[in-house]
């Protein structure tokens, strides 16, 4: 699940680098650059943190801020690590809760940011019910962002309606939509895969529906096997979608952006893929008519039908940084009220306090976080909940059934080899 657009953006807000005494993971003096990393969150919230770091050196005079926006896919695989490695580590830098933060605290990258949230510079910013998923170990090892639904099905509303085809709730109505959208020339639903995250969020979510929510879970965890009859009929639908043409024919060949552009083009109907399409459009295409309806209900499906996939992010302050003071001052001036005002404006519902403060919220991000809050049942990602290696096998047996290259049974079977199971 990625947290926007695969642009990869670049920016130095009065970069000096300075190669002084440094270690990897973080430097162990106080070079004043103050290194802020994240997946590119698209040009609107760009536009938000770089004034936020003009702000803060503006009264920090003696620090300069250096961002860092990479590519979304790069930052989540090698990316980060790879930062966080380096003699330049990020004091700051995006993560999603989960297994991935689990994973930066046993590394020794989270520092325990409970007492900044008690009486520090965090004090008072965060209501104590949100800051609770936060925690390892009863420690606050994030600061809070956002909570995304990192899928769901978006579509062009005059293209629909010239087609006669409704919001599609069901499996059987959105059958019915692709073979009446394809007889017009219409690509039914427009997925860019080339990374393998895109359709795989949103076909793994659809599969959660289908296996039930435990088996989902436990089988991403590493509790048993993909090669199940529940795991093969969940596949077999991945399977209809292909069939029916559903999917554009160069789903895998194009990547989660040209994706993007042929439903922002009208090229497209409908569109699966996460919250931040709401702010990707602000820049993208302004002028669309265009609403969401959750994944379709699956027919005798095991799990709850109303579930919903998503996450909870955030930014982990680096326990190797010389600089937590500065970075728990950093992400205090970007939780202040002008500034989740500017946040909010961009389309991206913070989790601060002062967001529920009666600012005017998108009536799409509204409903968004209205169905998170409200879900009967969460799914997580595979690819933020669980192991990368897993998601990535079950990604590729997604891709492969969806793009006609395997069967269902062979795909599965493929995913449990990799996977060594």
């Amino acid at each position: 699940m990625k947290a926007r657009s695969t642009r990869l953006v670049a920016i130095a807000a009065g970069a000096v680098f300075v190669l002084g005494a440094c270690s990897a993971g973080g430097s162990t003096t106080n070079d004043h650059i103050l290194r802020v990393a994240m997946g590119s969150p698209g040009e609107a919230q760009i536009r938000v943190w770089d004034d936020v770091a003009k702000q803060y050196e503006a009264a920090h005079p003696e620090t300069k801020v250096e961002m860092t926006y990479q590519n979304d896919d790069l930052y989540e695989t090698i990316g980060l690590p790879s930062l966080l490695a380096g003699r330049n580590a990020p004091d700051i830098f995006f993560e999603w809760t989960g297994a991935r933060l689990e994973q930066r605290n046993k590394d020794g990258f989270a520092a325990d940011l409970t007492e900044a949230f008690k009486s520090g510079p965090l004090a008072g910013l965060f209501d104590d019910a949100t800051l609770g998923q936060y925690k390892i170990d009863d420690k606050i090892a994030m600061v809070p962002y956002a909570a995304d639904v990192s899928n769901v099905l978006w579509y062009n509303k005059a293209l629909l309606a010239d087609a006669g085809v409704q919001p599609p709730t069901t499996w059987e109505e959105l059958l019915a939509a692709c073979d009446a959208l394809d007889a017009k020339g219409i690509i039914p639903i427009a997925s860019g895969n080339k990374d393998l995250w895109a359709a795989g969020n949103w076909l793994a979510h659809m599969s959660s529906r289908v296996v039930g929510e435990d088996l989902y879970a436990s089988t991403l965890s590493g509790t048993g096997k993909f090669t199940t009859p529940e795991w093969e009929k969940a596949f077999g639908y991945i399977k209809e979608l292909a069939d029916h043409k559903c999917v554009n024919d160069s789903a895998n060949a194009i990547d989660d952006n040209a994706g993007a552009q042929l439903f922002f083009q009208g090229k497209a109907a409908m569109h699966p893929i996460g919250s931040w399409l709401v702010s990707w459009a602000i820049d993208e295409a302004p002028n669309l008519d265009f609403d969401f309806v959750n994944i379709p209900a699956m027919p005798d499906g095991a799990g709850n039908q109303n579930s919903v996939i998503g996450v909870a992010t955030g930014y982990v302050i680096n326990a190797k940084s010389a600089k937590i003071k500065e970075a728990t001052e950093f992400m205090a001036l970007l939780n202040n009220e002008a500034n989740v005002k500017a946040l909010i404006e961009a389309e991206v519902t913070p989790l601060a306090k002062s967001a529920s403060a009666g600012q005017e919220i998108d009536s799409r991000s509204a409903a968004l976080t209205t169905m998170l809050n409200e879900a009967p049942a969460t799914v997580l990602p595979p690819d933020t909940g669980y192991e990368l290696k897993t998601a990535d096998a079950l990604y590729a047996g997604i891709a492969a059934v969806m793009g006609g290259q395997s069967t269902p049974a062979d795909a599965l079977a493929e995913i449990d080899r990799k996977l060594g199971r």
